[in-house]
């Protein structure tokens, strides 16, 4: 007996400090209406921007959650059109776009642990309009490692002639390359998939046109620009007769190859048959692999949604993550997502495509503003209720071979807003973690089931920690460390957030 209790006294501690959550207090200034950005982890500290109207600030989190400071933005203009932020260890830059009378400025600035200012904000670039710009006009991304940052903007005045303006940066924000590139287009309803930035500067991105106006892909291209380029490169990828959905693009910046793969369906107003990828080898310069991979009858079963059937099990999963492993493979994370509505229902090219948002006359914006996560609000005229169910991954070796898959089974749903279901996932090195909110005895619990690199699943058990009265919202979390998560939540009408460390 004495041996038990001294190995329960060891393992104890051990187990409740697996799950360590932490949350902020809740102040009277952050509710429902804030707008926020987590920052990340600078100098150990835990950076939040928030907006609340006319007022721009960080909040600064010791360890222990607690406020430090609030740090108010009194440089910022009074208002202004989209903020991202790229954090590195010990600093950030914020690279904001506002518009003074007729120009619109991209500007930076960068910020350390205490969200104060390490130097005076100046301008990347600017751009004359004539019009108020309320949707952004400049994209900023960065390579994985950070060592390359690029802002972008994209004039398709004329509909067949996109003029991309590119400004490549390296880490201290220094100018490496400025190019104005002209992409034609042959036809007008031209779509572009994400926009990606290698680790040696090549820009990266997919173009595609959707059939005779229709939701369905086809002739994609993958295309890049390198560091000092002022032409695009342009490879017509295809995909034989196959009739493709969405497109997502990975670079594997190990192997120096981009990963295209999305859905695909053997006719038009068919069911999703399977997974189609193409990966291109930067070496080569040519065409790595092709491989298409069939959902068979069991994984149909385990997928299907409460609304669908076999046949149409995929037909409400959207691609969410891919992760790149070291020798090549790659594992793929998608999700079932719908809506039933009285009103207009939507369906699954409104996910895809719904956020790209013409500016007026000029300007094309590719993605919907990441900043205000906490968007939607119910309308008094459509009752839509927002449905999320399973979540699947696949594992694929590095000749493109599926190793295994699995299904992580949930059931969520939420009337008019959809901020408390979809899932955040947690890549801990030995485990994918994917967090979500699911009822149990009427109460709404955040839960964690995870997926070794062999594809066994485990399911653990409910968060320690777990205050009743907090709302968690998974899918707006930012992973800041190898083991802890920042997670927006709501206490009563107060907008908290809370750390977990695993």
């Amino acid at each position: 007996m004495k041996i038990v209790l001294a190995i329960l006294t060891f393992i104890v501690p051990f187990v409740s400090s697996a799950q360590r959550i932490t949350y902020t207090e809740p102040d009277q200034s952050d509710g429902k209406r804030t707008n926020f950005d987590i920052i990340g982890k600078i100098n150990g500290h835990y950076l939040v921007f928030k907006n609340n109207r006319s007022e721009d600030a960080i909040s600064i989190y010791d360890d222990d959650m607690k406020l430090l400071n609030r740090v108010e933005l009194s440089f910022m203009p009074s208002s202004y059109i989209n903020i991202d932020f790229i954090n590195y260890p010990d600093f950030c830059y914020m690279i904001y776009e506002y518009q003074k009378k007729n120009i619109v400025h991209c500007a930076a600035v960068k910020l350390d642990g205490e969200g104060k200012k390490m130097n005076e904000p100046f301008d990347l670039d600017t751009t004359q309009v004539s019009f108020a710009a309320s949707n952004k006009i400049y994209t900023v991304i960065a390579s994985e490692d950070k060592q390359y940052i690029m802002a972008f903007k994209i004039n398709n005045r004329n509909p067949r002639n996109y003029i991309f303006t590119s400004f490549l940066f390296d880490n201290q924000l220094g100018l490496v390359d400025r190019h104005r590139i002209n992409l034609t287009a042959d036809e007008r309803n031209v779509l572009f998939t994400n926009f990606l930035l290698d680790n040696e500067g090549n820009f990266v991105f997919g173009k595609f046109l959707k059939s005779g106006g229709s939701d369905y892909v086809t002739d994609v291209s993958l295309i890049t620009k390198g560091p000092k380029s002022d032409t695009f490169a342009i490879r017509n990828i295809g995909a034989d007769e196959r009739v493709l959905d969405e497109i997502k693009i990975k670079v594997d910046n190990n192997n120096k190859r981009y990963l295209l793969t999305g859905f695909y369906y053997k006719q038009k107003k068919g069911n999703i048959e399977g997974l189609y990828t193409f990966v291109w080898d930067k070496a080569t310069d040519n065409k790595f692999k092709e491989t298409l991979t069939v959902f068979n009858d069991e994984l149909r079963n385990l997928a299907k949604s409460s609304q669908s059937n076999m046949k149409m099990a995929f037909n409400d999963y959207f691609i969410k993550n891919i992760i790149i492993k070291k020798d090549g493979g790659y594992l793929l994370v998608s999700e079932c997502d719908f809506t039933t509505s009285r009103g207009v229902p939507f369906n699954r090219w409104d996910y895809m495509y719904g956020y790209n948002s013409l500016s007026p006359l000029d300007y094309y914006s590719p993605y919907y503003n990441p900043y205000n996560p906490y968007n939607r609000y119910g309308s008094p005229y459509n009752a839509n209720r927002y449905n999320s169910e399973n979540i699947l991954v696949l594992s694929f070796d590095k000749d493109g071979n599926l190793e295994w898959s699995n299904i992580v089974p949930k059931n969520q749903y939420d009337d008019e807003t959809d901020n408390l279901i979809s899932h955040h996932m947690m890549n801990t090195g030995g485990e994918l973690h994917f967090l979500y909110n699911q009822y149990e005895r009427r109460m709404l619990l955040l839960s964690d089931q995870s997926i070794a690199p062999d594809g066994k699943l485990t399911r653990y058990p409910t968060f320690r920690n777990l205050d009743k009265g907090y709302d968690f919202m998974p899918r707006f979390g930012k992973q800041v460390s190898a083991r802890q998560i920042v997670i927006p939540c709501f206490y009563r009408s107060y907008l908290c957030f809370a750390k977990i460390d695993f």
